[in-house]
């Protein structure tokens, strides 16, 4: 069985584009560069990247040319870390370990840091775009974004934050997760897809198989932290329901997503569906 931490040959291209893409001549920028550095190789897991390419795989062999987009979406995600751990967010010293940016380079830097890394994502997108005058990297583009802004990751972190002043319903937890940590999950896998030439069709079947992944990868998560969640009354899954009872509402979406990719017969699923179950089963 072929885990996503296995995959180290991704891993090692990955690190390689973000490293190039990072890169400045100027030498004006050199504090920049490094608060960008820093924060994008602090030994994440790269998962979301890992998304876009295997899925880019199921229909194109060279990854290469899915690789703006996996590097987007990663720095996507590390300027999401970055701003979240501000002190005005969740006010976090550490990540992995390391000093969290606003600790190490301040909090002016911090906040210009994940801003700078949104915006070299989608400069990264438009130059592809541009360059290919592909409607597919348009596409694929626009599903990160999407997933993205107001009504994926950013509404999603909007909903977080105001559920530590006010209890939510069940409801609007779900619509939090869907937004904060299942919307830029789906978009790695749509937009895999997409500029890998896949069919509407796949296309729908993907997202769906997309959202339930995403919202079983937070209900995991959950369990996992559910000593330090309720130490803050934070609202979790496990405000409603207990943790066997969340056992079981993984275990559902998890079967239901696999489900989705078995009616995927023309395709080569198993590494997702190996990564679904690798995924809800996680320790850390």
């Amino acid at each position: 069985m072929t885990s996503f931490k296995d995959l180290k040959e991704y891993h090692d291209l990955i690190d390689h584009y973000l490293e190039e893409t990072i890169k400045s001549g100027n030498k004006y920028e050199n504090q920049l560069h490094e608060a960008m550095e820093y924060c994008l190789f602090t030994g994440g897991k790269r998962l979301r990247p890992l998304l876009t390419l295997k899925t880019y795989e199921m229909y194109d062999s060279y990854i290469h040319d899915a690789m703006p987009f996996a590097m987007a979406i990663e720095m996507i995600h590390t300027y999401s870390l970055i701003h979240d751990d501000l002190p005005s967010m969740d006010n976090d010293d550490y990540r992995r370990g390391k000093p969290t940016c606003h600790k190490k380079f301040g909090e002016a830097l911090a906040i210009l840091t994940g801003d700078a890394l949104l915006n070299l994502a989608f400069q990264t997108i438009f130059k592809t775009a541009v360059a290919s005058n592909n409607k597919r990297a348009a596409r694929a583009g626009y599903e990160i974004a999407k997933a993205s802004g107001h009504s994926g990751m950013i509404g999603g972190q909007v909903l977080d934050v105001r559920g530590e002043e006010v209890e939510m319903s069940e409801d609007e937890l779900f619509h939090m997760y869907k937004g904060k940590t299942a919307a830029l999950i789906q978009a790695s896998i749509l937009a895999g897809a997409i500029a890998g030439g896949a069919p509407d069709d796949d296309v729908a079947a993907l997202r769906l198989y997309g959202e339930k992944l995403g919202i079983a990868y937070q209900l995991q998560d959950d369990l996992l932290d559910y000593q330090e969640d309720s130490e803050i009354d934070k609202n979790t899954y496990l405000s409603f329901h207990g943790e066997d009872e969340t056992r079981e509402k993984i275990n559902e979406l998890s079967d239901e997503a696999n489900s989705i990719l078995h009616e995927l017969k023309h395709l080569d699923t198993e590494f997702f569906q190996n990564l679904t179950m690798e995924l809800i089963h996680r320790e850390v």
